[in-house]
C-alpha cells in the first residue's frame, strides 16, 4: 500500500506541478515578463513547490533528515541531471547577468547553509541543527533575492514599453489551473513524507538518505521535465532561469521556511553531500562562463557525475 501512495504522490505532485506552471507561467506572460525572469520566478517557485510540501511537511512531522536531505539531494540532481540532459538535447546559452548574479547567488545559497549548520565546528557544540534563527536568515536572503528579481523585472517592463502586446491568456482558467495546481502539490506531498518514510524505515534506511534518493528524484522530476521541455522549444532562457532559481529557493525559502516551523537536525555524513553541492555549482559556474553557454560536452559530464555520486550515497548507506 505504501508504494502505491508513494506513486500516487509523486503522480500529483508531478502533474499538480505541471498545471502550477503553465497557469502561473501565462499569466507571467499577460504581465509582459522575459522568458529568463520567469524561469528564476514563476517557473522555478513552481517546480519547487513539492521540494517546499515535501520538507515543510517533513519538518512538521519531525522528520529532519528528510527535510534536509530533499532540499540538498534535489540541488544536486538539477545542477547534473537536469541540467546535463537537457544540455544533451540542445546546448544552453546562457546569459551574462545569469553568469554573474544569479549563479554566483546559488553558490552564496550552499555557503551559507554550509556555515549556518556547522555548529559543532564553528560554536563549539555537542550537535548541528538548523536553528529557527539561521532560519530567519535564509528568509531574509531570500528576500534580497526576490528585492533583485522585481528590479529586474522593472527594468525588463521598461524597455518592453515600445513592444506590440501579445494577445492576453484568459485569467480565469489560468487562475483556476494554478490554484488547482498548488493543491496537487500540497496533497501528494503529504504523501510522498508518509510512504516513503515508511518504505524508508522497513528497508532500515536511514530518512538522510531517503531524502537524498526518492523523495529528491521524485519532487525535482517536474523541473527535468519542464527544462527538457524548455530546450526542445528552444526557450534556453527558461530552462536555466528555472535551475538557477529553483536551487536558491530550495535552501532559502524552503529550508528556511521548514527550519522555522522546526529546528533541523543535521546529520554528519550531510556534509559530503553540502561541499559537493557547493563544488557542483562552481563547475556550473565555470561551465557557464565558457562562450555563455552549456554544451553537450559539459551535459554529458554533468550527467555522469550525477549517476556517480547516486551509485555513492546508496553504497555509503
Amino acid at each position: 500500500m505504501s508504494y502505491l501512495l508513494l506513486f500516487i504522490g509523486f503522480a500529483l505532485l508531478i502533474k499538480g506541478a505541471d498545471f502550477f506552471v503553465d497557469g502561473a507561467s501565462k499569466i507571467a506572460g499577460n504581465l509582459k515578463v522575459s522568458p529568463l525572469l520567469i524561469g528564476l520566478t514563476i517557473v522555478a517557485f513552481g517546480t519547487s513547490s513539492p521540494e517546499a510540501t515535501v520538507s515543510v511537511l517533513a519538518a512538521l512531522e519531525g522528520n529532519a533528515g528528510v527535510a534536509l536531505g530533499n532540499v540538498i539531494g534535489s540541488n544536486i540532481f538539477n545542477i547534473t541531471l537536469v541540467i546535463g540532459v537537457t544540455a544533451l538535447i540542445a546546448p544552453l546559452a546562457v546569459e551574462n547577468e545569469t553568469v554573474r548574479k544569479e549563479i554566483p547567488f546559488t553558490l552564496l545559497a550552499g555557503i551559507a547553509l554550509l556555515i549556518l549548520m556547522s555548529d559543532t565546528a564553528l560554536q563549539a557544540l555537542s550537535e548541528n541543527v538548523i536553528t529557527r534563527s539561521d532560519g530567519f536568515v535564509f528568509l531574509l536572503f531570500f528576500t534580497v533575492f526576490l528585492y533583485y528579481i522585481f528590479e529586474v523585472a522593472r527594468r525588463n517592463r521598461a524597455t518592453q514599453t515600445n513592444e506590440q502586446s501579445a494577445p492576453t491568456a484568459p485569467w480565469t482558467k489560468n487562475i483556476l489551473l494554478t490554484v488547482g495546481g498548488l493543491a496537487a502539490i500540497i496533497f501528494g506531498g503529504d504523501l510522498v513524507v508518509d510512504s516513503a518514510t515508511e518504505i524508508a524505515l522497513a528497508f532500515g534506511m536511514s530518512e538522510t538518505l531517503v531524502g537524498l534518493t526518492i523523495v529528491a528524484i521524485g519532487t525535482s522530476l517536474p523541473e527535468l521535465i519542464t527544462s527538457i521541455t524548455a530546450a526542445i522549444k528552444k526557450e534556453t532562457d527558461i530552462a536555466i532561469g528555472n535551475i538557477v532559481g529553483s536551487n536558491i529557493f530550495n535552501i532559502f525559502f524552503v529550508l528556511g521556511a521548514a527550519s522555522v516551523i522546526s529546528p533541523l537536525a543535521v546529520e554528519s555524513k550531510i556534509f559530503m553531500d553540502i561541499s559537493l553541492m557547493i563544488i557542483l555549482t562552481v563547475v556550473l559556474l565555470v561551465f557557464s562562463r565558457t562562450n555563455f553557454r552549456i554544451g553537450r560536452r559539459e551535459g554529458a559530464v554533468l550527467a555522469a557525475a550525477y549517476i556517480i555520486y547516486l551509485i555513492y550515497i546508496i553504497l555509503r548507506n
